[in-house]
């Protein structure tokens, strides 16, 4: 039985969509932004052309309003989406939105659908999530925000988050906390949705990273809280999947998140190799020009090299979830390589670009220092390879060889 790597129609035509849009509408307007234009103007304008177009939530279902995409077309479109900082928000699939969208498309009530779900596919709302703490780290299981019933109707959270993304600019919270110690590990927490502003849900800062900041840093969602909760009072009516299904949801929604910012790093990867390309063929040095030296053209190489990979990684996983199958071992390979492929690439071609690539006036410098988070959010590399490498002893251990967890059973 041959293996087909053919894409299928439907999914080159959105594809291609996608690309044109980001090429001729979001690369444009991010210009419209340095130039000092108002950030909510320009990003109403370009979602009324991309739900004109009808690209808008792609991996929502139409029923919801969204393009129905199964995970091998939307992984193709975001893909395209991450060339630009305004690709997913133009069609309103940016993270965290993204995964709590799914979540309380999977697991919601009627009523928190039309309250809260709805609102954010329509774009009028942000949403956070806040379950990383100082001290628990990447352990979720070690979180200690408490959760305790007050009679029949109401919640009452205690604690502290760390690292909420995008807390600053949204409307609603969902947090994970501790409602039952007693019960076995990974059934002690529960979800709660939490409408913002609210007192018992206090920002204390956005924490200062290493990223580029400027005055549309956390507005556009790159922001990351620290949140004292007090006394948050959340009615019953606000539990979302039921006590004890918190940390089920919460690694079903983060194995999404790994893979959107896997999907966005190949499109970062992509225009960054691009923008190499374009400026070593434009440019001579000591009489000759670049694209001619050797060294240089190895360096082209290898990002290529790094790119058809990833995608093959991608595209791989992308099949295995359009067809139910298990891809736990693959996500997690995938999140590390992705990770660490972007942060080469970028790298390479801000050398490729000389002192021109190490200041601001290309946007490589500010991918730079944005990246290097991406071997630390949704599980750091160390934890991804720490599971990884159990499965392959765990696979060994039982049918004498790695095969099943290295890839030889890829189908």
């Amino acid at each position: 039985m041959a293996i087909d790597f053919t894409i299928p129609e439907d999914a080159k035509k959105v594809r291609e969509k996608v690309r044109q849009w980001v090429q001729d509408e979001c690369i444009p307007a991010e210009k419209r932004l340095t130039d000092g234009e108002d950030y909510k103007t320009v990003l109403n304008d370009l979602r009324g052309k991309a739900r004109a177009q009808g690209l808008w939530l792609p991996f929502i279902p139409e029923e919801h309003g969204g393009m129905g995409l199964g995970p091998l077309a939307n992984a193709l479109v975001q893909m395209e989406l991450g060339q630009s900082h305004l690709g997913a928000l133009s069609m309103n699939s940016q993270g965290p939105d993204d995964a709590t969208m799914l979540t309380l498309l999977a697991h919601g009530t009627d009523h928190q659908k039309e309250k809260f779900l709805k609102p954010i596919l329509n774009g009028e709302k942000r949403v956070c999530y806040s379950m990383t703490e100082k001290a628990a780290g990447a352990d979720a299981t070690g979180m200690q925000t408490r959760a305790e019933k007050d009679g029949n109707s109401h919640y009452v959270l205690n604690g502290e988050k760390w690292y909420s993304s995008a807390a600053s600019v949204a409307d609603i919270a969902v947090v994970m906390a501790k409602t039952n110690p007693e019960a076995p590990r990974h059934e002690q927490f529960s979800t709660f949705i939490v409408e913002l502003p609210n007192e018992g849900y206090n920002i204390v800062r956005d924490i200062p990273t290493m990223a580029v900041h400027g005055p549309l840093y956390e507005i556009m969602g790159g922001g990351h809280a620290e949140v004292k909760i007090e006394n948050l009072r959340v009615p019953q009516e606000n539990l979302l999947g039921g006590e004890g299904k918190g940390f089920a949801m919460g690694q079903h929604r983060l194995a999404y998140g790994r893979l959107r910012h896997g999907m966005h790093n190949v499109a970062m990867a992509q225009r960054a190799l691009d923008l190499a390309t374009e400026r070593v063929t434009s440019r001579t040095t000591f009489g000759k020009g670049l694209e001619d030296r050797q060294g240089v053209q190895f360096m082209l190489a290898e990002c290529a090299s790094q790119l058809y990979i990833a995608r093959l990684m991608l595209m791989h996983i992308a099949y295995k979830a359009e067809n139910g199958m298990d891809l736990r071992q693959e996500n997690g390979i995938a999140k590390v390589f992705l990770a660490n492929m972007v942060h080469k690439v970028v790298d390479t071609a801000i050398q490729l670009h000389g002192a021109l690539g190490y200041s601001l006036d290309t946007p490589l410098a500010a991918w730079y220092t944005h990246i290097r988070s991406q071997r630390l959010v949704d599980g750091p590399d160390e934890v991804h390879k720490w599971i990884t490498g159990k499965n392959v002893i765990r696979a060994f251990k039982k049918d004498g060889t790695t095969a099943a967890a290295a890839g030889g059973d890829l189908l």
